[in-house]
């Protein structure tokens, strides 16, 4: 008698609506384009995945790691998953145990959860961070001590430092982390927003030393990627915010984009607008230390469209130069040339090709996607003025957890 191909067990790929945070990454990470989205989900296409555990490891929240054992002729549809707000439970099936992943399959899946699979490590010496410790179930609040608008009055750009407070509430958090806003209301759909991820713009202790408190860098969003009009839940209601009034935070998340602590590490930083965040918190960090004399050098590359619209501008220009050499990239500077940080990086190319030799040297990019493209072109052309060869160096600087990428 044939086998009943209508009955086949097999193992489906499925994200927790519940506490994916909509960050993009599994979309960006999955090599063959099986994971997509709409307004309101991160989903997996059955048809397309082969499970090969690539998303895995960068997930900040672990969201992507789920399964269900399903009927193959029965998978959830892209349709279905698009209207799910929790995961439906695991339905007992006959035969389901035959549906474990092939060795070869879990085997990547391992990798990619021990932070291979195209995703660099944390480096060898960073801190251990602490992440997922409040949920949308149960997050934590924070108190507004601080909002002040960082961007001059005439600029088009609103960019706020927020500083919230935790009061008793255990909240630790690294350089490099992030965490999660809960908006207050719901959606078109009459659903309530889903978790926007910020950056922490502080040092592991506090914006204010020793206090169990954190800073943000939020731009209000006013218009899309396309110039179309829109209003960011988020970042509105964040940068609306007075002293006194509390948030749902919930988090943190993040256990790669964090920095070295060993003596004589050295730090090379490429941000743009509010991907500054990580690296203020990365270069306080380094500043409040900088009596014991351990770290290394460290090199900022930081763009915007004009002075006036550069978060930390005044503060950066009064660190010392033999702290950390800065490089601004001006693309609207009223009489001048419109320059980016890959113009920069290419006009320091023998400094740059230092760094990217020096083993003790990690470098960490954040901004908006558009600039990830440009500086690796950079990147390539300095290897290329200074004897390396970037296809070859870009993977060795992954493996050993010296090059760091957050965009969005």
């Amino acid at each position: 008698m044939g086998r009943d191909d209508s009955a086949e067990i097999a193992r489906q790929h499925v994200i927790d609506p519940e506490i994916c945070i909509r960050c993009n990454t599994c979309e960006e990470t999955c090599p063959i384009k099986a994971v997509t989205h709409d307004s309101r989900n991160y989903v997996v296409d059955f048809n397309i995945c082969r499970g090969c555990g690539d998303c895995i490891a960068p997930c900040p929240t672990g969201a992507i790691d789920n399964w269900r054992q399903v009927v193959k002729a029965k998978a959830y549809t892209l349709e279905e998953q698009f209207s799910w707000d929790s995961l439906p439970p695991q339905e007992e099936l006959a035969g389901a145990a035959d549906a474990a992943l092939p060795d070869d399959v879990e085997r990547l899946t391992q990798e990619a959860r021990a932070g291979q699979g195209g995703t660099a490590p944390a480096p060898w010496s960073a801190e251990t961070p602490r992440v997922n410790l409040y949920s949308l179930q149960k997050p934590a609040i924070a108190t507004v001590t601080a909002n002040f608008k960082l961007t001059d009055e005439g600029s088009s750009s609103d960019i706020r430092h927020i500083i919230l407070d935790f009061g008793n509430t255990a909240f630790p958090v690294l350089e490099g982390q992030s965490i999660g806003v809960i908006p207050p209301g719901t959606d078109a759909n009459g659903k309530p927003h889903h978790i926007r991820l910020y950056s922490v713009a502080s040092p592991r202790d506090g914006e204010k030393p020793n206090h169990n408190n954190l800073s943000l860098t939020v731009k209000r969003v006013t218009e899309n990627h396309n110039g179309q009009s829109i209003k960011g839940p988020a970042s509105n209601y964040l940068c609306d915010l007075k002293k006194g009034d509390q948030v749902k935070i919930v988090g943190p998340y993040g256990s790669s984009f964090l920095m070295p602590n060993h003596p004589g590490s050295s730090l090379l930083m490429i941000c743009t607008g509010t991907g500054s965040a990580p690296m203020r918190a990365m270069t306080e960090y380094r500043r409040r230390h900088m009596a014991q004399k351990e770290g290394g050098a460290l090199m900022l590359f930081f763009g915007a469209r004009r002075p006036g619209e550069l978060p930390y501008f005044g503060p950066l220009t009064k660190l010392p130069k033999d702290f950390i050499d800065v490089n601004f990239a001006f693309s609207r500077e009223p009489g001048k040339p419109k320059t980016y940080v890959q113009d920069m990086i290419r006009a320091r190319a023998a400094d740059v090709a230092r760094f990217l030799k020096d083993d003790n040297c990690y470098i960490y990019i954040c901004g908006l996607k558009g600039m990830e493209d440009g500086v690796k072109v950079a990147f390539r052309e300095v290897c290329d003025g200074h004897g390396m060869n970037w296809d070859a160096l870009q993977p060795e600087l992954l493996a050993k957890g010296r090059f760091h990428v957050e965009t969005y």
